[in-house]
């Protein structure tokens, strides 16, 4: 199935959409069809051995409709109406024709006005000259009276006749619309005052004076000509404020240059962004703005990010570092080559994700088009049946006539078209415009569901950018052990393997070959160095291995894990020469992003490879309470999968490649903008500051969409369920109130307005934000400290956290000893939930700790336990001894 986006034309109101929905849905090979009134876009997927592009716009065209495939956007081209998103330019200029239509319409409404209104005007105070009443007042004058009123509308009616047009053309096809009701009731005015003339012309001729006074007090010409001027003051003031809806999404596109400095052959020239390719050498100077995505090569500066990534303070940068299209350069003239161009560069992928969101529908639209789908039908059948009703209970034809017209002209789909589209598009746009990408108008929905929040540890919850902090040699000197490290992990990519290599690097080792590299997914890498098989990971490398921990390379990695460090064991030839102790960071507004969920009701997860010790310690300072760890990359959807089985809403924030089957599966998955392209692909939303804090507001935003647009919803309906009976005139015979058809057009479009307008307060929606002080320093370097491989330590080492340290006091004075047994069959969390409980009750076991990842359960006990007596137990709980 292809994707293709179309422009269409000559929708007024929900009723169009619906009936462009439909047809098209209708079309053998076509699906995911979703037209959106704000936009005048259509979206689908099609087949294209079953249909084409053309034979759509033929069924668009065939339903009444004009269409033509969107132009697709760049970069590099000047806006032009039909090719800029949203097709922002086309409609300035349906705004510019649309004023110069209301103001022909005010200028020749106002006399009308005055003519046909002297009588109740001069009743109030108001004075007029006395030609005039020789000319239009009295029976004599009725005709003339008539007559000015009839060509002072004709101009009203011509410059707006697509109301005429597109009404009675989308009636005739049995699909009327909201151009159906207005043209209708003003034409049906017109032609009533235009049979009031000739009656009055025959009272004239045949000496009937009262006849001719009688349709002289009923023309309903001003009616005509007031109902087409007031719908298109309502139409421009919804179209002004429908304008400003799609203000985040011009201000992207201000933010794409023209123009571009390139360097060929040691020259400069200026050239269209176009032109430029990957790989081009970009000069840019202090004030301009990057045009493309790519790596300085000379020069530093400080760079305003804010308009990408909501970012207020400049960002410095320097060779080496990357710059985003859209960006300011502030200070310095630098030199960059070119990695990502035309529709690839950030701030294209920017205007597209935000252009598609305020394009897409929500599913509470539904509801909506259903009803549209029914609405203009069912009104004209109402105005028709009032009408007859009145008529039969001994009304006048006038009194009749007049409730027909004002249930036609008070009734507004308009507004329940409306009520999703303008909510979606300020809301993403005032999330784009600081950080926060929503694709979608689902996933703007289902945003406001969630639940629950998992949370992938490394580049989400912390800095991802872990260093070296501890280095614990077993035999060998400390710069053999991270020399032998950083060859086994020169091969890997991993973010732990960074940490190591650059640590080698900045104290200038050297580092010995490696030959056959080979990575163990989720636990470490093989490879042979100095004609010896050396391996660097964690515990469940250890057991792949068959190599046992020692009780001190034990109770060390129990340190570690306190310490919120991430072990790395290193073997030689069989033996373990080491552990290094890798940390990362947490992110200095984590905490308060976890906060925040919980104060909205959300259950914050960690789900980590890591170690469950290590895990939990990160878990600890953060405030999250629920933790997964242990948990290899493929088994991250499973998890997810689980919780949503047991009736979650999960919504599921990552960074990497790993993380993109669990972002797909989750409710709504949120990829970190700072990691992989595989990862935002696979998500429904994007933080580009790789802040966690814009989740918490990604969540509030939607929360506060969803209850913009019920709100909408409600008073669309709530309008027609009391505008409609008032028109009919149900309050007549009791209180004598009666809205005439003038009244019925101006609450008509005001009722759009303010659906609109109260759309666009979520433009004033505020973003979370948290000021946390970042200190630029060295890291400190880290801690060194040997260990004795034939017993533990009589006393922790200096490095020992406070935890340990009383934990190891407590240990000694009640000589208690310590135990690792191995265990089979644990899968899950719950597996280890179940294998603590079962060894926790035990006699004389205390302190269980189970690592679902190593296979393995570490505890204290007052007395020798035989295997067979554990064999029991963990059999008993359904699992096996190692």
């Amino acid at each position: 199935m292809q994707k293709e986006t179309f422009n269409v034309t000559g929708m007024t109101c929900s009723a169009c959409s619906a009936r462009v929905e439909r047809a098209v849905k209708k079309m053998e090979g076509t699906a995911e069809v979703s037209v959106n009134l704000l936009t005048n876009t259509m979206t689908l997927a099609y087949d294209a051995a079953v249909t084409s592009p053309a034979a759509i716009i033929a069924v668009v065209e065939d339903a009444g409709y004009g269409a033509s495939i969107k132009g697709a956007p760049t970069a590099q081209s000047a806006p032009t109406a039909g090719t800029t998103p949203a097709g922002t330019d086309a409609a300035g200029k349906a705004i510019r024709a649309m004023r110069t239509r209301l103001l022909i319409s005010i200028l020749f409404l106002v006399p009308t006005v005055a003519i046909s209104m002297s009588h109740t005007f001069a009743a109030w105070g108001i004075p007029y000259a006395p030609a005039f009443i020789d000319i239009f007042w009295g029976a004599k004058n009725a005709l003339t009276f008539a007559l000015v009123q009839f060509l002072l509308i004709l101009p009203i009616m011509y410059v707006n006749r697509t109301y005429y047009v597109n009404g009675f053309r989308n009636l005739l096809h049995g699909a009327p619309n909201m151009d159906s009701l207005v043209g209708i009731g003003s034409m049906a005015s017109a032609l009533f005052g235009a049979f009031a003339m000739l009656r009055m012309s025959y009272g004239l001729g045949h000496g009937d004076l009262a006849l001719t006074a009688e349709y002289s007090t009923n023309l309903y010409f001003e009616s005509a000509g007031m109902i087409v001027t007031l719908i298109t003051v309502g139409k421009y003031l919804e179209a002004r404020a429908k304008g400003q809806t799609t203000d985040a999404l011009r201000a992207l596109m201000k933010l794409a240059p023209q123009e571009a400095t390139v360097l060929l052959d040691g020259v400069e020239l200026t050239v269209p962004v176009s032109a430029l390719a990957a790989g081009d050498t970009i000069v840019v100077r202090p004030g301009a703005r990057i045009p493309v995505d790519g790596t300085v090569t000379e020069g530093m500066t400080s760079v305003d990010e804010s308009a990408v990534t909501g970012e207020s303070m400049p960002v410095s940068k320097a060779a080496g570092d990357t710059v985003t299209s859209g960006t300011q350069n502030i200070e310095g003239t630098i030199r960059f080559t070119a990695t990502r161009v035309g529709e690839d560069t950030t701030i294209r992928q920017l205007i597209r994700l935000v252009d598609e969101a305020g394009g897409s529908k929500a599913p509470i639209a539904r509801l909506a088009d259903r009803a549209a789908g029914v609405f203009v039908p069912v009104v004209i059948a109402i105005a028709l049946l009032a009408g007859g009703v009145w008529l039969m209970m001994g009304a006048s034809l006038e009194f009749a006539f007049s409730i027909t017209i004002s249930i036609l002209v008070i009734s507004c789909p308009c507004a329940l078209g409306l009520a999703t589209p303008v909510a979606i598009m300020v809301g993403t746009g005032r999330g784009a415009a600081h950080g926060i990408l929503i694709k979608s108008g689902t996933a703007l929905e289902t945003a406001g569901g969630i639940d629950t929040v998992l949370m992938d540890k490394t580049g989400t919850l912390t800095e991802g950018r872990p260093r070296l902090t501890s280095i614990r040699p077993v035999g060998v000197t400390a710069d053999d052990l991270t020399a032998l490290a950083a060859a086994l992990e020169s091969g890997s990519e991993h973010p732990i393997a960074a940490a190591i290599t650059a640590y080698a690097a900045a104290q200038g080792q050297s580092i010995p070959a490696a030959a056959d590299f080979h990575a163990v997914f989720g636990k470490g890498v093989r490879a042979r160095v100095g004609g010896a098989d050396c391996a660097a990971g964690n515990a469940a490398l250890l057991t792949e291995l068959g190599i046992a921990l020692p009780p001190a390379i034990e109770t060390v990695r129990a340190e570690m894990a306190w310490r919120g460090e991430t072990a790395l064991i290193v073997v030689r030839a069989g033996q373990i020469v080491g552990l290094l102790g890798v940390r990362d960071a947490e992110k200095p507004t984590s905490a308060a992003a976890i906060a925040q969920m919980k104060a909205m009701g959300l259950t914050p997860v960690m789900l980590t490879g890591d170690d469950a010790r290590t895990a939990r310690t990160i878990a600890n300072q953060l405030g999250i309470t629920e933790v997964i760890a242990g948990v290899l990359p493929k088994d991250k959807q499973e998890h997810v999968k689980r919780l949503q089985s047991e009736g979650h809403r999960v919504a599921m924030i990552g960074d990497g490649v790993n993380d993109a089957p669990a972002l797909v599966q989750a409710d709504l998955g949120i990829a970190i903008g700072a990691g992989t392209d595989v990862a935002i692909e696979s998500a429904d939303a994007v933080l580009v500051r790789s802040d966690l804090l814009d989740a918490v507001s990604a969540i509030r935003l939607s929360r506060s969409v969803m209850r913009n647009i019920k709100e909408n919803l409600f008073w669309a309906f709530f309008y027609n369920v009391i505008g409609i009976p008032l028109a009919a005139g149900v309050l007549y015979p009791a209180f004598g109130i009666k809205l005439s058809p003038m009244i019925g057009a101006a609450a008509m479009s005001l009722s759009s307005i303010c659906v609109v307008l109260n759309a666009l307060r979520l433009r004033f929606f505020s973003i979370t934000k948290e000021t946390a002080e970042r200190t630029e320093s060295a890291p400190a370097a880290p801690t060194i400290a040997p260990i004795d491989s034939d017993s533990a330590p009589d006393a922790p080492s200096p490095s020992i956290t406070k935890a340990a340290a009383e934990s190891a006091a407590d240990r000694k004075e009640a000589n208690l000893m310590e135990k690792t047994i191995h265990v089979k069959g644990m899968t899950c969390p719950h597996c280890v939930k179940h294998v603590t409980k079962a060894l926790s009750g035990m006699d004389g076991v205390t302190d269980v700790a189970v690592s679902l990842e190593a296979g393995t359960a570490s505890f204290k006990t007052s007395r020798d336990i035989p295997d067979s007596e554990y064999a029991a137990v963990l059999d008993d709980a359904g699992y096996e001894l190692g």
